[in-house]
């Protein structure tokens, strides 16, 4: 799950991460009435979307008084930004950040992410702050600072004090560079968050160290324990097919092609998609319903991809492991005819009681094509799909 800049710095202020002065504001007005109570030279306006390249799409203005705030306030509200993030049907800006403007000495790129190889969170920190951190990285990686955490023991202050030497950060600088990574750390933790960003991590006109941008992923699989996290959740920020599907407990990410997949097992559905490119088509989105789905959850299912204008065609790949082969197929029927499929509809079924499932299915009356295996699968949902017009 993700979190605005503005959400993203009201955790960080809980746990002690010096950021800039400010509040949010969904209208002109409040943004002016924000201004006008912060005690600044200069205001930054930053629209909030869960995206990145906001100041090169207009979306963060720089201004001198509440009302060139509120001015500044009311071109940015109700736009739509088109960022290299965004992708070219941009997002709706629904609220501003007003906060105070800083003008930076050196800016540095600071992050904390779960490195999947070590099975650890590692520390990312570079000097070359401000920037787009894949672009560091392929220009010149040298200038990436890496630093692994041990689960069990946290960050320990030398690591802190290492880092932040790396970053240039020594004299006055050192206490306050180390006090942010170690507070930095703990907000990781304490969240279940899988990505803190800082870019940048600045030196501003005070000789401050100070987070001018925040930005934090959390883990989905720790919500249920991190109730005030939960409830930061913008779905106008989602796309609106994974906002019902998770109402379901249905796992799908929408992706741009035309064929959509329904399976049984992350792993067999990033299989499916991938024999789908194999024979030329294009998946519409990743969707596995879990091992033990019920028909309501199928049939959700359904209804999920029948409401996206881009499929053109379905396929259903299920192996019948925690439920049976005929259960499958039955749920499957009574979904298909529930929702009413009107696009070609291919089913790959596979494990106990096949032969069974199979039989129902062809007995369905629906109209339908069975696969008997994965390449069978893909290159019939494939020809399908191409014969549709």
């Amino acid at each position: 799950m993700n979190i605005h800049e503005y959400q993203a710095k009201e955790l960080f202020r809980r746990f002690g991460i010096p950021v800039p002065d400010g509040a949010v504001a969904t209208t002109a007005d409040e943004a002016e009435k924000i201004a006008a109570k912060l005690s600044a030279r200069e205001i930054a306006v930053k629209a909030q979307i869960h995206a990145g390249g906001r100041g090169k799409a207009g979306g963060i203005k720089l201004v001198k008084t509440p009302a060139e705030v509120r001015q500044a306030a009311a071109q940015i509200l109700g736009k739509v930004l088109v960022t290299h993030q965004t992708g070219p049907q941009g997002r709706l800006v629904r609220s501003v950040l007003i906060t105070v403007a800083q003008t930076p000495r050196r800016e540095l790129y600071l992050s904390i992410l779960v490195d999947r190889a070590n099975s650890r969170p590692v520390i990312l920190a570079s000097t070359e702050g401000g920037v787009d951190i894949e672009a560091v990285a392929a220009r010149t990686p040298e200038k990436i600072f890496q630093e692994h955490i041990d689960p069990a023991l946290g960050m320990m202050p030398y690591q802190a004090r290492k880092i932040a030497y790396a970053l240039g950060l020594g004299g006055e600088y050192l206490q306050p560079t180390v006090s942010l990574l170690l507070a930095m750390y703990r907000a990781f933790a304490a969240t279940d968050a899988s990505l803190i960003e800082i870019n940048p991590l600045i030196i501003n006109q005070d000789n401050q160290v100070m987070a001018l941008d925040a930005k934090m992923n959390f883990d989905d699989n720790g919500l249920f324990r991190q109730k005030d996290v939960a409830a930061m959740r913008d779905v106008n920020e989602e796309d609106p097919r994974e906002v019902e599907a998770s109402k379901f407990n249905l796992n799908y990410i929408g992706l741009d092609g035309n064929i959509g997949c329904m399976v049984n097992g992350a792993g067999l559905a990033m299989a499916t998609m991938d024999i789908i490119k194999y024979y030329g088509g294009s998946p519409a989105n990743f969707l596995d319903v879990g091992g033990g789905a019920s028909t309501e959850q199928v049939t959700e299912a359904f209804k999920i991809l029948c409401g996206d204008q881009n499929v053109r065609g379905i396929l259903v790949n299920i192996f019948g492991g925690i439920m049976k082969c005929d259960v499958i197929a039955t749920g499957i029927i009574a979904a298909a005819k529930q929702v009413g499929v009107q696009v070609p509809l291919v089913v790959r079924l596979e494990g106990t009681n096949v032969e069974l499932g199979k039989k129902i299915l062809k007995e369905s009356g629906l109209p339908l094509t069975t696969a008997d295996s994965m390449a069978d699968a893909g290159q019939k949902i494939v020809n399908a799909v191409r014969k549709t017009p």
